[in-house]
């Protein structure tokens, strides 16, 4: 609709109404996980039995609360060293890339970016899959030629870690190189012109302009690899990531302790959304 023109009340009505029905589709469904971590039942689920903090604070016997829960918290913090190791390496990976791809010219360069940009449309399901089979592999044929153990070609925090990197590096390129498009390549000439090294205007010029997309890359990264599921469901070893351990405990039976975990967890996300908010328009 052209806005210049004036809006009928059956237009406003409806806009208001779509609006309404949109963000209740999308939140209305955390709003209730988040209301029933604190509804004092055994169950995850309505209906409301009143008020508690037993799901975060209660030490048993009879209730176990997240801060209390040992199976939750090392899974937590797996879950976080995951995401800080894949949104390392990732970030620094992917920032590289976007500079081989948008910067230099080299046979085959499409269909390079091509395969770079596979892991975004495999399903998740099919390249956790592909990846345990790739390693069992390597593993068995190390093992059996050189009689050498690697753990890494093991389901193991390495191997979760190597698996997701494998598709989040793409997301990192892609949003590294959308902004790196945008970037005056005169600015790099005329600094050369005036003495300063290929490093210097590197450092100086050309990765503070990226700043914001990489920061922001980076905080998406960490968030993709900390709820990651599907990928992660055939690497895991003997320490879950917190996806998986609430996936085992949906699938045993829970107590609301998990959507106590689910509370904090979009407390989290949104906290972290914020901060890379506030730093990205701070660099612009």
């Amino acid at each position: 609709m052209i806005r210049s023109l004036p809006r009928s009340k059956a237009y406003d009505w409806s806009f208001r109404c779509f609006i309404l029905l949109y963000f209740a589709f999308l939140f209305a469904p955390l709003l209730v996980t988040c209301v029933l971590a604190f509804n004092d039942s055994n169950f995850p689920s309505l209906p409301w039995q009143g008020f508690t903090l037993d799901w975060f604070l209660a030490s048993g016997p009879d209730r176990i609360g997240l801060f209390h829960d040992d199976q939750n918290l090392r899974a937590i913090v797996t879950s976080f060293k995951t995401a800080l190791c894949v949104s390392i390496l990732s970030t620094v990976v992917g920032t590289c890339a976007s500079f081989l791809f948008e910067k230099e010219e080299f046979r085959f360069k499409g269909v390079l970016y091509f395969l770079m940009l596979a892991p975004l449309v495999i399903p998740g399901v099919i390249l956790g899959i592909s990846q345990l089979l790739a390693a069992n592999t390597a593993g068995a044929f190390f093992d059996e030629t050189f009689g050498i153990d690697i753990e890494v070609f093991r389901p193991s925090f390495w191997l979760v870690v190597l698996g997701q990197f494998s598709f989040i590096t793409t997301f990192v390129t892609l949003v590294v190189s959308a902004r790196l498009r945008k970037f005056d390549h005169s600015l790099e000439e005329a600094a050369l012109n005036l003495g300063a090294t290929p490093l210097g205007v590197i450092w100086h010029i050309t990765l503070k302009f990226l700043r914001p997309a990489i920061v922001g890359a980076g905080a998406v990264a960490f968030l993709m690899s900390f709820e990651n599921f599907n990928t992660t469901l055939f690497l895991v070893g003997s320490e879950p990531t917190l996806p998986i351990n609430l996936y085992l405990q949906v699938r045993d039976g829970s107590t609301p302790v998990i959507n106590a975990v689910s509370l904090m967890l979009i407390v989290g996300t949104s906290l972290l959304a914020l901060v890379n908010v506030y730093f990205t328009k701070k660099a612009d």
